[in-house]
């Protein structure tokens, strides 16, 4: 493949799919089912390996790329863009973390260059919870032999039936316990899915319990491996692609809800009115406020992920973008249900889906509360920083003297 992807056409084939996949999104929501026809789309368009590496047979795109094409689909179904922001995740860390062997990097690209082999990290558990609160995972992997022998429980396995791999954050059982993500193949012995993911939003992303029963891998299928009492280690500036991919989703389902408004309300007019809701001042204002939330939610996840491929640094304001853009789409889905009327609650039309959805955004971790505290924290070590430094004042000194005479007023 070319570096010299025209990406404009890459993004429009992804709206076009967005919308194709838009008029599908009710039955997977009703349903619950897995939308593997839209990652067979997905693949046949070309898209699975947007930010897949060049030599590997991918796009070589950027952040602002993926954040494009998720947006795209989010806006048509979220369940579908969620699954594939973390194949992104997943695949850009392939590309640049340094973290991957070779033999793993030519085995999940090869892969996803023939057909549909889906990646994703599991590190959620039941007991512990999220690994950003700072606890060490309980599943663990034995060393037997040539073989690493893992046993766990992982919940929140996103995308769970159309996954190839599953990246699995273990604990050795050595005697100075290391931590790893353990490469996993889902066709291995001792996997198995356990059906709970029953959420009232993003109903087909399947995020389901994976149990791991002495599931064996070779020893160098090891993503990255350190000494567990370090700690899980994150890179700040890959965790921009998971802190602007993620909210992009949710925001994609807001714009979904206002899509639908401004449709039913320019269609929609009352024999009382005798003219469009639209027409309505108040409706006006409401669509007008959307758009306010709507547009900065645009330029902040923009602005981060153009600061990324230009290597700037953005510090904790990936997070706080995060944080912002998650709570402008549920206020643009709550006002949008206030508009729509008892026409925007019926299960006939989808900006209640849209709603649901977008509340689900406040699952993922961390949650708001953390990132606050994160900020907070980032906010006193600035100042720390900055009042250990003693200042010099600029020195007063007099005015000079006005080389031009001052001519008042008779």
């Amino acid at each position: 493949m070319s570096v010299s992807t025209d990406f404009a056409e890459v993004i429009a084939r992804a709206e076009e799919l967005g919308r194709r996949i838009s008029l599908t999104a009710r039955h997977y929501d009703e349903t619950g089912e897995f939308p593997f026809a839209n990652f067979d789309a997905l693949h046949e368009a070309g898209l699975l390996g947007l930010v897949t590496a060049v030599e590997h047979g991918g796009l070589g795109g950027g952040l602002t790329e993926a954040l494009a094409v998720i947006s795209a689909i989010a806006r048509g179904e979220p369940s579908t863009a969620l699954v594939l922001s973390m194949h992104y995740n997943q695949h850009y860390s392939v590309r640049f973390s340094g973290k991957w062997p070779k033999h793993l990097v030519e085995r999940v690209t090869r892969a996803n260059r023939e057909g549909v082999a889906l990646i994703n990290a599991v590190q959620v558990e039941p007991r512990v919870g999220s690994p950003s609160h700072g606890s060490l995972p309980e599943t663990v992997a034995r060393r037997v032999g040539d073989q690493w022998r893992i046993t766990g429980h992982k919940t929140y396995a996103t995308g769970i039936p159309l996954l190839r791999w599953v990246s699995v954050l273990a604990v050795t059982d050595e005697p100075k316990p290391r931590l790893g993500n353990f490469l996993v193949p889902t066709s291995a012995d001792g996997i198995r899915v356990e059906k709970t993911w029953n959420a009232t939003g993003m109903r087909a992303t399947n995020s389901d319990d994976l149990i791991l029963d002495d599931v064996a891998i070779p020893l160098e299928d090891v993503l990255d491996i350190a000494p567990a009492s370090e700690g899980l280690k994150r890179d700040e500036r890959l965790g921009a692609w998971y802190f602007s991919l993620v909210p992009a989703i949710y925001d994609g389902a807001a714009q979904g809800a206002r899509d639908w408004l401004i449709e039913f309300t320019t269609t929609r007019a009352p024999a009382s009115l005798g003219a469009p809701l639209s027409t309505v001042p108040r409706i006006q204002d409401g669509i007008g406020q959307i758009e306010v939330w709507l547009t900065a939610n645009r330029r902040l996840l923009r602005s981060i992920a153009e600061d990324f491929d230009a290597g700037r640094p953005f510090g904790p304001d990936a997070a706080a973008v995060k944080h912002i853009v998650m709570e402008n789409a549920i206020a643009v889905t709550t006002l949008a249900l206030e508009l729509g009327g008892n026409p925007g609650i019926s299960r006939d039309h989808p900006l209640e889906r849209h709603h649901r959805d977008a509340l689900s955004g406040k699952a993922h971790a961390p949650q708001n509360n953390l990132v606050r505290t994160m900020l907070a924290k980032a906010a006193l070590g600035r100042h720390a920083a900055t009042s250990a430094v003693p200042l010099e004042p600029v020195p007063v000194r007099a005015h000079p003297q006005p080389r031009l005479a001052v001519v008042g007023r008779s």
